[in-house]
């Protein structure tokens, strides 16, 4: 038996990769653009006892595999990571390769693989903590590297394919504070403040009052210096703070960008809760999230799926307790809390273009990168970051912005979203500040009269 029926079924007989084993063989076509190497059994004996994406993960994290070029012509194969699977005639070909002494005896787990123990208690705030400490963590200047000047990490907007990524990230900050309707001296919450970039756009082109909230000392602590570096430590402030413990609104705007893959299904109704009760009357939550596709719903209470499989590569390496939401629920849970969902905008080719500028930027960092993290965080986020942008550009994974305003319902503002006529965000996003295309003017319908609908009315 050889390696080379099980490749082709990974692959396909057709898929321009050359392979080399341990000893020396090769096969797949000459000056193929990647090279993928098995440096030693030990990737077999990985494969074997995980044949899917965790085995996959578990060699190339660890060594026992290699990657070699142009990553993209090995996974833009037209399926996703997670769909990776074995058959059961390949996995007896691994095993005659290996022997049965390679099934009782395993290569050790790379280190950076964690399992935070059972789902049942995931979403706590110990918990939450140590999710978020293993992803954040890691270490500012790794985070520089791969995030380049911008150090916003969260799906990128584009007004053409080739932007910057910079000008791209300004875009998306743009992007934000432009559906949050934001105008000087409004007081706005940014939940996952990451390294505090939305919060100085926010204050320094807005001129609003930013609270920015993380549960990553890392990223606190840095925030605060790039927000003192602005000069801008009267208008914002960072705080080491989960949402479930702020008390201090009201706020006129809440951004939520990219941390609602840590909330849960469980906590779905809290958190929106929690945001609303810090919402003056009218005010905006721009909620920013990874989604999917409906999943079948599974276990005893017919609850949809929406944590990523227990044995996924991303579940064990990247985002533990990590849960991508059906934007149908989401926006259900957002309107089932007292929001009123006013707009919804996928972006997801978007973030097909952002991940791969990011791998760019770790692949053309590597030493450094290697050098402050080590290799196998390296390889597992080269892996996760490039196998991540095919899911979103074959359309397996979503990112979604939705917009829910808190719409009083009695007194004499009932009714009264405060959103304008029609929205005016698109526009020239190189324009920080809104530039000429501030919103429209706020909507006020006089149903016994529409000819004075916005005549007079103070909102």
């Amino acid at each position: 038996m050889s390696l080379e029926s099980v490749t082709t079924e990974f692959v396909g007989p057709d898929a321009n990769v050359r392979f080399e084993d341990w000893n020396g063989s090769t096969w797949g076509p000459t000056g193929a653009p990647v090279l993928v190497r098995f440096n030693s059994d030990d990737a077999v004996k990985h494969l074997v006892r995980h044949p899917g994406e965790l085995g996959v993960g578990r060699a190339y994290v660890s060594g026992a595999m290699d990657i070699e070029g142009d990553i993209w012509s090995l996974l833009d194969l037209d399926r996703d990571l997670g769909g990776i699977r074995l058959s059961p005639g390949r996995v007896r070909d691994l095993v005659a390769i290996v022997g049965f002494d390679g099934l009782r005896h395993p290569p050790p787990v790379p280190a950076e693989e964690v399992k935070l123990g059972s789902r049942f208690r995931a979403h706590s705030r110990k918990r939450d903590r140590q999710a978020i400490s293993h992803h954040y963590d890691v270490s500012n200047e790794f985070y520089r590297l791969v995030l380049g000047p911008s150090w916003t990490y969260s799906c990128a907007v584009f007004e053409s394919a080739t932007d910057s990524l910079e000008q791209a990230q300004d875009n998306k900050l743009e992007l934000v504070c432009r559906k949050l309707g934001l105008q000087s001296g409004q007081r706005m919450l940014d939940v996952g403040c990451g390294w505090g970039s939305l919060a100085i756009h926010a204050a320094r082109h807005y001129g609003v009052q930013v609270v920015g909230i993380t549960i990553s000392e890392n990223q606190a602590w840095l925030a605060r210096e790039r927000v003192a570096e602005a000069g801008l430590s009267n208008q914002v402030e960072i705080r080491l703070q989960d949402y479930r413990d702020v008390d201090d609104g009201p706020y006129d705007a809440i951004s939520s960008i990219g941390m609602f893959e840590h909330v849960g299904l469980a906590n779905l109704s809290r958190y929106f809760n929690s945001l609303r009760d810090q919402l003056r009357p009218q005010g905006r939550l721009l909620n920013h999230q990874i989604g999917r596709k409906p999943q079948p719903p599974r276990g005893w209470n017919r609850r949809p799926e929406t944590a990523l499989a227990r044995n996924s590569f991303v579940q064990r390496y990247v985002f533990p307790d990590g849960e991508l939401h059906e934007i149908g629920q989401v926006v259900a849970a957002m309107q089932e809390t007292g929001f009123e969902a006013r707009h919804m905008e996928s972006i997801r080719e978007h973030y097909a273009l952002t991940l791969r500028q990011w791998v760019t930027n770790l692949e053309d960092n590597w030493d450094e990168i290697v050098a402050e993290s080590g290799e196998g965080r390296a390889r597992v986020w080269r892996l996760y970051m490039a196998a991540t942008a095919v899911n979103f550009a074959n359309g397996h994974t979503q990112v979604h912005q939705i917009l829910g305003v808190k719409t009083p319902l009695d007194g004499e503002l009932s009714g009264r979203s405060n959103m304008p006529f029609r929205s005016r965000w698109e526009y020239d996003l190189t324009k920080a500040g809104g530039g000429d295309q501030a919103e429209s003017q706020a909507m006020v319908i006089d149903l016994r009269d529409p000819a004075r609908s916005n005549e007079t009315v103070d909102t």
